[in-house]
C-alpha cells in the first residue's frame, strides 16, 4: 500500500451501477447543437484528480471528463510509479495501474454518471495493463492506436505495438458481452502535433479506426489536430467524416478535433484566441468533440482552474459560432485532402488482407512516412513546408503513392525550423504584442531536417 492510499475512506465504496455510453453522450449533445469539450487533465494525487473531475463536470453544458495517465505507467514501469507515490513525488498523470482500485473507485464515485462520462488517455504502445485497469473500474472509453502511440513516443518496434494494440482492442471489444459499449478514439490524426500535412494525418486516423473496427469495436471516434490553415483544416475534417462513412459500417462514430498541439502562444490573449478558433473550426466543419488547451500551455502544466477556464471559453465560442452559422454543415468532402488520404488508404489496404501486417508493410515500403519522425520503423524520406497561404504542403514525398511534391526543397536552416515550429504561436502572439506590425515572416520550406518533434 502506498501513502496515497492512507487518507482514502475505508470500507465499501459505491460504484454507479448504470453504464455510461461515451458515444451516446456525444451523439446526444451533437443532436441538440452542442459541442462537447474535454480537457487533457491528469494528476497523481487522487484527491486532486477527483476535484479536477468534479470541476470539469460543472464547467460547461456538454463536457466529458479525462483521466490522463502518467509517463511511468505509459511505458509499463509501475515500480517507478509506486516509488514516486511512496516518496510523495508528483507524477505528470494518474497512475491507474499502481494505485489501489479502491482508491480509484473513490475518485470516480459520485462524479462519473450517465451525464458525465470519463475517458482514460495514456499514450502507450503497450496498453494492455492500462486497459485492464480501466475496465476493472467500470470505465470503457480510451484512445490511442498502434501507429500513433508508437512512432512519436520512443523506440518500441512497430510490430510489437501492432501486436499489443490488437490484443488490447480485442480485450476492449470483449467488454461488449457485459452490456457495455466500449469506445476507442484514434490518435492518428495528431501525429507529432504539427508539420505533418493533413492528408497523411487523415489517412492514419482512418486506418487506425479501421484497425479497431476489425478487432470488434463498434463505437469509435476519429481524431484530427488543428494545423496552420483553417480552410485546409476544414477540408481535413470533412474528408475524415467521409472516410468514416465509407469505411466503418455498423459503427457509431464521431470526429474529435484537437486544439493546436504545437508551440502554443505565450500570451494569454493569443492562447485564448487560438482556442476560440479551434472551437469555431469544430462547429463549422462538423466535429462533435473538442480537446482543449489552456492559456498556460506554453509555460507549465495547467491547474484545474485553468482547465475549467479553457472549457468555458471553448464552449462559449462554439455557442456563438453555432448561432451565427447557417443551418447544417456544407458538404465539401470532395477535396484535395480527401483525395490524398484515400490514395494512401487504398495503397495500404492493397498490401495485405490483415490490416496489422498491411501497416507494417506500408511503413517498410515508405507508403506511409511521417515527416521528421525519428522512429527506426519510419522511412524518414518525406519533408513538408508551410506555403504562402499558410497551408501545410509536401516538399518531398519519398515513396508515398501521392505523386511528386510541388513544393520547394531548399535545405532547412535552424532559423527556418524555428520559424516553422513557431508559425502559429507567432501569428497569434503578434496580434497582442504588436497589433500594427506586419504578419510573422513565412517559414522556409522544411526540406532537409534530420530531427523531429514528438510533443503529445
Amino acid at each position: 500500500m502506498t501513502r496515497a492510499f492512507a487518507t482514502r475512506p475505508r470500507g465499501p465504496v459505491a460504484v454507479h451501477g448504470s453504464r455510461v455510453s461515451f458515444a451516446r453522450y456525444v451523439a446526444d449533445a451533437q443532436a441538440r447543437g452542442a459541442l462537447v469539450v474535454q480537457p487533457r487533465m491528469g494528476f497523481s494525487d487522487p484527491a486532486l484528480m477527483r476535484a479536477g473531475l468534479r470541476a470539469t463536470r460543472d464547467a460547461a453544458d456538454a463536457v466529458v471528463g479525462t483521466i490522463t495517465i502518467d509517463s511511468y505507467t505509459r511505458v509499463g514501469d509501475e515500480p517507478a510509479a509506486v516509488r514516486a507515490l511512496n516518496t510523495d513525488h508528483p507524477l505528470n498523470g494518474y497512475p491507474i495501474s499502481s494505485l489501489s482500485p479502491h482508491t480509484s473507485r473513490w475518485v470516480l464515485d459520485g462524479v462519473r454518471d450517465p451525464s458525465f462520462p470519463v475517458q482514460v488517455r495514456h499514450g502507450s504502445a503497450r496498453p494492455q495493463r492500462i486497459m485492464a485497469a480501466l475496465a476493472a473500474l467500470g470505465l470503457d472509453a480510451t484512445e490511442g492506436g498502434p501507429v500513433s502511440y508508437c512512432l512519436p513516443y520512443g523506440r518500441t518496434p512497430l510490430a510489437d505495438s501492432v501486436r499489443n494494440w490488437r490484443q488490447a482492442c480485442e480485450f476492449l471489444a470483449s467488454l461488449r458481452s457485459t452490456g457495455a459499449e466500449p469506445h476507442l478514439e484514434t490518435f492518428g490524426g495528431c501525429m507529432l502535433g504539427q508539420l505533418c500535412p493533413p492528408g497523411l494525418l487523415v489517412a492514419l486516423s482512418a486506418l487506425e479506426a479501421l484497425f479497431f473496427h476489425r478487432a470488434g469495436l463498434r463505437s469509435l471516434s476519429l481524431s484530427y489536430a488543428q494545423q496552420t490553415n483553417s480552410e485546409q483544416d476544414a477540408h481535413a475534417i470533412h474528408a475524415l467524416r467521409r472516410l468514416a462513412a465509407e469505411l466503418l459500417p455498423d459503427t457509431e462514430w464521431h470526429i474529435v478535433l484537437y486544439t493546436y498541439m504545437g508551440l502554443y502562444p505565450r500570451t494569454r490573449e493569443g492562447a485564448l484566441e487560438l482556442l476560440e478558433r479551434s472551437a469555431e473550426l469544430a462547429v463549422q466543419a462538423g466535429a462533435a468533440r473538442l480537446i482543449v488547451k489552456t492559456a498556460a500551455e506554453a509555460h507549465r502544466i495547467p491547474t484545474v482552474a485553468e482547465n475549467v477556464e479553457a472549457l468555458r471559453v471553448a464552449s462559449a465560442a462554439a455557442r456563438s459560432t453555432r448561432k451565427a452559422a447557417a443551418a447544417g454543415v456544407p458538404d465539401v468532402s470532395d477535396n484535395p485532402v480527401y483525395a490524398e488520404a484515400r490514395a494512401l488508404i487504398d495503397a495500404v489496404l492493397g498490401l495485405d488482407a490483415d490490416l496489422g501486417r498491411a501497416l507494417l508493410a506500408a511503413f517498410a515500403r515508405g507508403y506511409l512516412d511521417v515527416p521528421y519522425c525519428l522512429h527506426p520503423d519510419n522511412a524518414g524520406r518525406t519533408r513538408s513546408h508551410i506555403d504562402e497561404s499558410g497551408r501545410l504542403a509536401w516538399s518531398e514525398t519519398g515513396s508515398m503513392p501521392i505523386g511528386r511534391a510541388a513544393g520547394s526543397s531548399g535545405r532547412l536552416t535552424a532559423r527556418g525550423l524555428f520559424d516553422a515550429l513557431s508559425f502559429v504561436q507567432s501569428r497569434h502572439d503578434s496580434h497582442v504584442l504588436a497589433p500594427t506590425a506586419a504578419p510573422p515572416r513565412r517559414p522556409r520550406p522544411l526540406a532537409g531536417l534530420s530531427g523531429g518533434t514528438s510533443r503529445r
